[in-house]
């Protein structure tokens, strides 16, 4: 009789999520970040569906993350470390994310924590940019910038 054999199937289950902590806190979080995500564009009347559908994107390639992170700890017998720590990584990641977006809406958020996130924000879009494409070309992309901006002087 054919049918699926259960054997692969717990397999597949054990190392996909299998034993993985607090992914249902992760999906839940991730849930929020995307409300209060959508509620700033609206705010800022800034509704791009491009932008939003790469962060949706974003969110659902996390998974991949946490599906390597889990079948190596499987492989190397870590007894869920290295898939905990990648899951509590993207927590923190998403619930950063949530009072970012809760603090541009207007909500009251600690005044240190705005202070550390306006920080976190200036920082973290040019660096990644300007990291990416140092590493395609090869050069200094932030020293070639200085540069340019020196020449227009």
């Amino acid at each position: 009789m054919g049918g699926v054999n259960l054997e692969y199937l717990e397999v597949a289950h054990l190392y996909l999520f299998g034993g993985v902590k607090f992914v249902e806190l992760l999906l839940m979080l991730m849930a929020l970040d995307i409300l209060t995500g959508i509620f700033k564009a609206v705010k800022n009347e800034n509704l791009w569906s491009r932008k939003s559908l790469f962060g949706y994107t974003r969110k659902l390639l996390i998974f991949i993350v946490i599906i390597t992170a889990n079948i190596i700890d499987q492989v190397l017998s870590l007894n869920g470390t290295l898939t905990f720590a990648t899951v509590l990584f993207y927590i923190a990641n998403e619930a950063l994310s949530i009072v970012e977006n809760m603090a541009q809406l207007g909500v009251l958020v600690p005044q240190q924590l705005a202070e550390k996130l306006k920080v976190i924000e200036n920082q973290s879009e040019e660096s990644f940019t300007n990291e990416v494409l140092n590493e395609l070309t090869g050069k200094d992309v932030d020293k070639e910038l200085e540069m340019n901006e020196e020449e227009e002087k």
